[in-house]
């Protein structure tokens, strides 16, 4: 009898410890995937209680005399180490399939709103978060504006040089409007090569001052470097630029109408000779 039960706590704290090795893997997992923190640096010490946990269940038959084996109450002990590496193996690893999950579902979520050229958020994305910010400017009574952007002659551009300049073009424009604008600012390709960005909490007057400074700052930059073996000069470029506001008059069933304003004042800055910035002439008594 004594051995038998001997032999089945053996059993049990095997089968415990094996259980508590495979737990490591998927903290391993998680551990590499964490950037440097409070979180990960929580998981490394999950590491060391696993360890400690291994510790005691090899120890524990060991640390009793042979005598000690003589009833089935002796393996209640045994049994609950079992059950509490099974409980720490299930954890682990139901923590790192969702872990891997989420991480599935937030890239397909990107992907869903991210245009795959330029980085920048998509025209699906925008009909989503215009429609939020209108609620928060009606909610707390905070402006906020728009630009919508547009190249001046990107035709010319692309029939003289070819589309894999234009869309290198694209790229450069789309990573000089990302630094440029604050971190609050959510820059989105509304279509070709137009962009707009959305300014919460921004009045139509910063606005201009933001989209005007970021006019010039593409005027001067060059967006693609020349190529003398394909006789490419340098390639500098121009906006257009047309601004409009929240207005509170648009109420909670139109959250184009900012939209519509600003490319009605884009339209007029290029009718006016591009490479300029106005702002949309509606305001809020007129609506």
């Amino acid at each position: 009898m004594q051995n038998k039960l001997f032999i089945i706590t053996i059993g049990l704290t095997v089968a415990g410890v094996i259980l508590l090795l495979k737990s490591l893997v998927p903290v391993r997992v998680i551990v590499q995937k964490l950037p440097e923190g409070n979180v990960r640096n929580r998981w490394k010490l999950l590491v060391s209680l696993i360890f400690m946990f291994i510790l005691g269940y090899v120890l524990y038959p060991f640390l009793r005399t042979p005598d000690s084996f003589n009833s089935i109450s002796t393996l209640i002990v045994p049994g609950i180490f079992f059950s509490g590496a099974v409980f720490v193996f299930l954890v682990c690893s139901l923590s790192l399939k969702t872990a891997l999950d989420l991480q599935r579902i937030y890239v397909l979520e990107q992907e869903n709103i991210t245009d795959p050229l330029t980085g920048l958020f998509n025209r699906r994305y925008l009909d989503r978060r215009i429609i939020e910010e209108f609620q928060r400017a009606m909610r707390f009574e905070q402006p906020f504006s728009v630009f919508l952007l547009d190249i001046d002659h990107f035709k010319i551009v692309n029939d003289t040089y070819g589309h894999q300049i234009g869309d290198m073009v694209l790229k450069k424009l789309s990573h000089l409007i990302t630094e440029s604008v604050r971190e609050v600012d959510v820059a989105i390709r509304y279509g070709g090569e137009e962009i707009m960005v959305i300014l919460p909490n921004t009045k139509i007057k910063n606005a201009f001052e933001l989209a005007e400074r970021l006019r010039r700052q593409i005027e001067e930059t060059i967006m693609v470097a020349a190529d003398p073996r394909k006789g490419q000069p340098d390639i500098y470029l121009t906006v257009s630029i047309g601004v409009s506001e929240y207005l509170f008059s648009d109420g909670w069933d139109n959250a184009q109408k900012v939209l519509q304003r600003a490319d009605m004042a884009l339209y007029q800055a290029k009718g006016q000779g591009r490479n300029r910035v106005l702002i949309s002439e509606e305001k809020d008594d007129q609506c």
